[in-house]
């Protein structure tokens, strides 16, 4: 006994580990979007079809991995995953050491650089005395690309889809493993504990994230000095492939123990206070009869053969989705993620146009508050199950009831905003006052149709009086003091003419901050976001055990295996794409690749940013509220079929005893005797 509680207690840690490792490497991939999406110029759409990636290696495998692998040595298989989820990573990385050093296309300089540094790249000379100029030198189209590096995508779209196809065997095969050797009434105080311990990898995945986006992206191969701009600058690209050597290290470490745990483990006996448990009304509750005939796992199992178990998959699916509430759950559960995906692989860069804030302090922020909050949900909702002993029906109101008031702080978040930062020709004109709509030649103006100015490039600077210009010569700089990140232009005929209070004509480098009460807004963004992460995450160990208690014992696996599949095929690879193309509808100033063509944005509409973004979240919450009603319909109607069905053999058992001999007819005499006392 003393042996067999020791390995379960060593999987139980050995599957709450590799779930951090699985959540700090995904968490890692998700914080590092927007500076893959910057280091490769590419638009958001195109970055969610990278993101998407990851799903598609889980699309592969997972529904025969799922059925085939519940017949096999289950421990084994998950440690192979994780085997492979570190080699993704690694393969992930490994352009960042093929590429050439990022150039700053979009810059503009105030004198000819050093020779050796990144500037050197890029030839500046003065137009018509006013203001230097920069243009990129003209290389040969081979060279050029080598240099981009433009095809390196493809290792970070098969690394990632590597890390989906080795994280197909963990869930599903760990929870039904778990869930065959482990006590009915510890089930789901335990997938409470191992979600807990798994939302910590998130936590410092985003942590890891914002540490690496302030680090340049080619530090220690080139002198930071010579870099003009900052991690706050849309331009900046941090040391995204840092993160995911170390993320792989993690997860090589995570799938050790599971090469040194057995295949089947003795079933956990009850306690001697929980053996009448079976006759209570309690969490491990089910709406599935348990067939008598069919032994419970053991040691000893007879061998099966591969053509055994390809006959039997068909119908075993055919029973699967032939249960209705299965159905439901699925339905919800892709609704809900196609909602969580889209708002969480966004809302780093969601937080930094609405808000003002960096990419760094973003990606911190979600880590430092949103996630523990997230945790603690989890395991909340583990302890009320535990604590009240709910039965199927119970955990469905606390899943209902979750996501209904989710639901209401998702939507006032909708109200606490900031408006556009003005820019000069594109959020307001050249005279402060709001721009209708967007066209590039609205960037020219009187003030600077002298100076031969560039419409693509983007270099920010922000004036006194409050306007950020696309470019110092688009602002009608004439002059600059200075060197590097201290550079200031002066006699900027733009700023003079704008009709706002200003104290002179100068422009240093950089976007203008956001007003002062936005940084009030974004306090009470984030407070309302973490309380609706606790009130969410309450719903998600309910959740997992109305799928586990609703499912024929032999499905378990092949009911988890499926519904990840259609979760990761519908609810993870469509969600970053369409909305990464919405998004991209919103973007005001497009940045230009260093070869030409479009490239990564650089300033959106924060407005349209925000109703777009929010609003397609909140119409996919909504249906998901609607199923989660029709499926506690049919579960009520599931219960109630229940009771009569145990009644009805109640009665049978009681109306057969009654001619079983004097020995019933005495019972039957003193049950009348005590309800006519009654």
């Amino acid at each position: 006994i003393f042996e067999r509680e020791e390995k379960i207690k060593l999987f139980l840690f050995s599957m709450s580990f590799v779930g951090f490792a699985k959540a700090f490497q995904g968490s890692y991939m998700k914080s590092s979007i927007t500076q893959i999406e910057r280091r490769f110029d590419i638009p958001s759409s195109f970055i969610g079809v990278i993101d998407g990636s990851f799903e598609i290696g889980n699309l592969l495998v997972i529904a025969f991995v799922s059925y085939f692998g519940a017949k096999m040595h289950r421990p084994r298989l998950i440690g192979a995953g994780c085997l492979i989820m570190a080699l993704g990573s690694f393969l992930t990385a490994l352009p960042h050491f093929f590429q050439g050093l990022q150039i700053l296309v979009d810059l503009l300089c105030s004198k000819e650089p050093k020779k050796g540094t990144i500037p050197s790249l890029i030839h500046c000379y003065p137009v018509a005395g006013r203001v230097w100029r920069c243009l990129s030198v003209v290389f040969a189209l081979a060279e050029c690309e080598k240099v981009a590096g433009s095809s390196l995508w493809v290792y970070v779209f098969l690394g990632n889809m590597l890390r989906g196809f080795g994280e197909t065997p963990v869930m599903p095969l760990g929870l039904s493993y778990l869930d065959d050797f482990a006590k009915k009434e510890n089930t789901a105080f335990y997938l409470a504990f191992i979600q807990t311990v798994t939302i910590l990898g998130p936590m410092f995945g985003f942590m890891l994230g914002s540490f690496c986006a302030k680090l340049y992206v080619d530090i220690g191969a080139v002198d930071l000095d010579t870099i003009t701009i900052n991690h706050k600058d849309s331009r900046w690209v941090g040391a995204w492939w840092l993160g995911f050597l170390l993320t792989g290290a993690v997860m090589l470490l995570a799938g050790i123990p599971f090469w040194f745990l057995p295949r089947s483990l003795p079933k956990q006996e009850k306690s001697p206070d929980n053996k009448s448990a079976d006759a209570q009304e309690g969490e491990q509750d089910t709406f599935i009869t348990m067939d008598s005939s069919k032994s419970p796992p053991s040691e000893k199992q007879e061998p099966v053969t591969m053509a055994a178990l390809a006959k039997d998959f068909l119908p075993s699916l055919r029973r699967l989705f032939s249960n209705t509430i299965y159905l439901l759950i699925i339905l919800t559960n892709l609704v809900q993620v196609n909602g969580f995906i889209g708002l969480i692989t966004f809302k780093p860069k969601f937080i930094e146009q609405t808000y003002g804030q960096s990419q760094s302090k973003a990606i911190f922020m979600i880590g430092i508050l949103n996630l523990p909050a997230v945790a603690l949900g989890i395991i909340t909702g583990g302890f009320v199950m535990k604590r009240f002993k709910l039965n199927v029906l119970g955990a469905a109101k606390i899943c209902i009831a979750a996501s209904f008031f989710s639901f209401c702080l998702l939507l006032s978040q909708y109200f606490v905003h900031c408006g556009n930062i003005h820019v000069a020709g594109l959020t307001v004109s050249y005279q402060g006052e709001p721009e209708v709509s967007y066209q590039e030649q609205s960037l020219l103006s009187q003030c600077n149709s002298g100076c031969s100015c560039s419409l693509k490039h983007w270099d920010p600077v922000c004036s006194n009086n409050g306007l950020t210009y696309a470019s110092p010569c688009l602002a009608g700089c004439q002059s600059s003091t200075g060197v590097g990140k201290e550079l200031v232009y002066q006699n900027c005929t733009c700023v003079g003419d704008a009709h706002l209070p200003a104290a002179n004509r100068s422009a240093v480098l950089g976007q203008c901050p956001h007003q002062d009460s936005c940084d009030h807004m974004f306090k009470i963004y984030m407070g309302l976001s973490v309380l609706g992460a606790f009130i969410s995450a309450c719903g998600a160990t309910p959740g997992y055990v109305i799928l586990l208690r609703s499912i024929q014992p032999d499905l378990k696996s092949l009911s988890l295996g499926m519904q990840t599949l259609i979760a990761r095929t519908l609810g993870g690879i469509p969600p970053p794409i369409y909305f990464g193309a919405l998004i991209d509808g919103t973007c005001l100033k497009w940045g230009v690749k260093r070869c030409g063509g479009r490239g990564a944005c650089r300033l959106y509409d924060s407005n349209a940013f925000r109703s777009r973004f929010l609003g397609l979240v909140y119409g996919l919450y909504s249906l998901s509220y609607v199923l989660s009603a029709m499926l506690f319909n049919r579960l009520a109607h599931r219960h109630r079929q229940e009771a009569i069905q145990n009644q009805a053999k109640d009665m049978e058992q009681e109306a057969g005893s009654n001619v079983n001999g004097p020995a019933a007819i005495v019972k039957c005499k003193e049950n009348l005797d005590k309800e006519t006392t009654i």
